[in-house]
């Protein structure tokens, strides 16, 4: 028999924190994977300097200038990359036939059509963009059966808890014994401070988590317990299930990554050190594992595991991620998109850091969501939703 082909690989969001690791990751295995394309927003330096080392056959560059500057860049350099631009672009790698694998980590709304068309072209993906079954969760699930997809989550969360799953869980989780999904949380670099204090709190303090290191809107959503909120509604799709069957469990070390329990009493949890190359490693190697360059966990020296409930008045994002699956329809893609609003504001010092659940508040209440029947109506009710929060932020009512 032949040597075993290796697998091609699109990353979209090369550049981000996702996307490095993945790489990191892929340079360790380099005689099984080929990398046919990566993708930037505006980030021209670090594209071209991959597309160098990698020599991918396609680079994207979601905006059309900096894909201009990229393609000068690349023909100086005598390279074959070639560059495309736009969603469209995004969309075309995610669907490419040498394209086997599609690691989805593009954060926030943008990376809902490249993860969805790479669903409807039947690939296997790497999801690490939690927004794009925040938005459309049954839309996205369609495509993913009916195209015969494969789906691998990669928030460490969702990763643990896929692998401490039975078999057959699609079918049903009480069909196969499983009683609760324990969702762990750090409850990142606020959750001992004074309430009374949270007012004051800096874009940078916000984004320096105490474990794990990530970019900064989602190093706020963190913050803000929102991350969790938005991996509730991903858990949900993910795992058949419903929002009353999935815990939030505060456990500040981050070593268990969440847990399974069992109706026999039993309680499954995956372990390891916080860093994202485990689930990407689990991710690109399923059903086999691979090397990911991560750490033994050192249990002598973690000493102690602690957990604890969740405080509902310091996170209220929680609440309001509850509520909006429970309105179900595009009432959770009104909820992404007033938080991506809401957090870009923080993050420019418009408003205060307890502003941000405020504004998501006042925006599921005034917009209206509905049925989510197609990815036309989830764009439309996204669009409002922002629209809502920057005429509030313009008005200065909260």
């Amino acid at each position: 028999m032949g040597a075993k082909s290796m697998t091609g690989v699109t990353i979209l969001g090369s550049t981000g924190t996702i996307g490095v690791n993945t790489l990191d990751v892929i340079a360790q295995h380099r005689d099984k994977f080929e990398l046919i394309a990566l993708t930037a927003n505006r980030s021209v330096d670090a594209l071209y300097a991959q597309c160098l080392e990698w020599q991918p056959k396609f680079a994207v560059m979601v905006d059309d200038d900096c894909a201009e500057q990229l393609s000068t860049l690349l023909i100086s350099a005598g390279s074959q990359t070639v560059v495309l631009s736009g969603v469209a672009g995004l969309e075309h790698v995610s669907c490419l036939a040498e394209t086997e694998s599609v690691m989805a980590g593009i954060v926030g709304a943008a990376g809902l059509l490249p993860s969805i068309a790479a669903a409807r072209a039947g690939k296997r993906v790497m999801l690490a963009n939690k927004e794009a079954l925040v938005m459309s969760g049954k839309l996205f699930m369609d495509a993913v059966e009916s195209n015969g997809a494969v789906l691998l989550p990669i928030d460490s969360e969702h990763n643990a808890i896929y692998q401490c799953m039975p078999a057959k869980f699609e079918t049903g989780l009480s069909r196969v014994g499983v009683r609760k999904i324990l969702l762990t949380a750090s409850g990142g670099p606020f959750r001992s401070r004074a309430i009374s204090e949270l007012h004051e709190v800096t874009p940078n303090e916000a984004c320096a988590h105490p474990n794990w290191v990530m970019g900064r809107k989602i190093s706020v959503d963190s913050a803000t317990m929102m991350n969790k909120g938005l991996e509730i509604i991903e858990a949900c799709w993910l795992f058949y299930t419903t929002q009353d069957k999935i815990s939030v469990v505060i456990h500040p070390q981050s070593i268990i990554h969440s847990m399974v329990e069992y109706v026999d009493g039993s309680v499954l949890a995956q372990l390891g050190n916080p860093d994202m190359r485990t689930p990407i490693a689990y991710a690109l190697g399923w059903p086999e594992r691979y090397e990911s360059g991560v750490e033994p966990l050192d249990l002598f020296s973690v000493q102690r595991l602690d957990f604890e409930p969740p405080d509902t008045d310091r996170f209220p994002c929680l609440r309001l991620a509850r509520e909006a699956m429970t309105a179900g329809g595009t009432a959770t893609a009104i909820l992404n998109a007033a938080n991506e609003q809401a957090v870009a504001a923080f993050l420019e010092e418009k408003v205060p850091f307890t502003m941000i659940p405020e504004l998501i508040e006042k925006t599921l209440e005034n917009v209206s969501g509905r049925p989510a029947d197609t990815l036309d109506i989830v764009l439309e009710d996204d669009r409002k939703a922002r629209a809502f929060v920057q005429q509030a932020l313009r008005d200065g009512g909260f």
